[in-house]
């Protein structure tokens, strides 16, 4: 039996035939030392009961850990050198592991591996690694355009939570997912910290995944709206030196000046919203919740952000010029 490297862990909330055909798909990888840990988010033991992750070790909870605290049990629940997350609505490739493993032992400093996650069934990008605004918002690279562009291993900011590689060393370094986030963004949390502990993140794209785009909490739902928003609050507080912190409230307002124009124009995320029978004032509403929490959770955040920058091994100057050449603008945010 071969060496065990890698522990993949896939939280599932439906347990539905989504998550059979992504775990099965896992049987075809032509890299056999890992495992499948299936995180059953459902509080009613869906798993077991659909027999949906048929050879996985499945990790039963009562109630809805989220993404990133479903995560954490499964890394709890493993000794592997690597760690990797996928969704369950993910279709990995069958030499998805192989490239990922090949890549990161090559580099040793590298702490995180990103796919090439393919919308499902088309030659058009989910994700090539991940980009950020200067207000926290975090997008994928590449949406919507071809592989092709996209074609050699390269550094990238960090990796989709959808379909990544972690380095175990990495994680116990600087911790796992920040349970807090519950939902959306605790990639992109996990990955900035990595930054500032000096890991880099290699893009991998022979690694391929194919994605059901937001299966689990759709498109541009109310749930999304309101996690997104606090969340990528959290991510500047925890993250983000002072003098971007400074600047981000104008791009915000800027950001969100464009979801505006988009609307009236009937597209980008807020016109989706719109669409699926969302009035605007909704997602004012949810802004405004956003902002609150994380006014209440602001005494954490800055123990937090204290922490980080303690153990950092770069300075505030790189980490900014880091994001610099990992950013989008509030613009394209809002056109996504």
């Amino acid at each position: 039996m071969p060496e065990l490297l890698v522990s993949v862990v896939i939280p599932t909330l439906r347990a539905d035939a989504r998550l059979r055909e992504c775990v099965e798909a896992l049987g075809g990888q032509t890299f056999r030392g890992f495992e499948t840990i299936v995180v059953d988010n459902s509080g009613k033991g869906l798993v077991r009961r659909n027999e949906a992750a048929p050879g996985a070790r499945v990790i039963e909870n009562g109630t809805n850990a989220g993404f990133g605290g479903a995560v954490n049990q499964g890394i709890r629940e493993s000794r592997t050198r690597y760690v990797a997350t996928l969704n369950d609505d993910a279709v990995a490739h069958p030499r998805w592991l192989e490239s990922l493993v090949s890549a990161m032992e090559q580099r040793p400093d590298a702490g995180m591996g990103a796919s090439q996650v393919r919308l499902y069934g088309e030659e058009r990008l989910d994700s090539a690694g991940m980009l950020v605004a200067r207000d926290g918002s975090s997008k994928q690279r590449g949406h919507g355009r071809p592989p092709e562009d996209f074609p050699v291993t390269e550094e990238t900011l960090f990796p989709s939570g959808s379909a990544a590689l972690y380095r175990r060393a990495m994680l116990d370094e600087v911790g796992g997912f920040d349970e807090s986030f519950f939902l959306y963004c605790e990639d992109t949390d996990l990955g900035l910290r990595a930054r500032w502990a000096g890991w880099k993140c290699l893009y991998v794209p022979l690694a391929v995944v194919e994605h059901h785009y937001s299966h689990t909490a759709g498109g541009a739902s109310p749930l999304k709206a309101y996690y997104v928003e606090r969340n990528r609050l959290f991510v500047l507080a925890k993250n983000f030196p002072a003098r971007m912190l400074a600047a981000a409230p104008w791009v915000t307002l800027a950001r969100y000046a464009w979801h505006a124009w988009y609307l009236l124009e009937g597209r980008g995320s807020a016109a989706r919203f719109r669409a699926e029978g969302n009035a605007g004032a909704k997602m004012i509403w949810y802004v405004v919740r956003a902002h609150a929490a994380a006014a209440c959770h602001a005494a954490r955040l800055w123990r937090e952000r204290r922490t980080i920058r303690q153990r950092a091994r770069i300075t505030p100057a790189v980490f900014e010029h880091l994001l610099q050449c990992h950013t989008i603008s509030a613009r394209k945010v809002a056109a996504q």
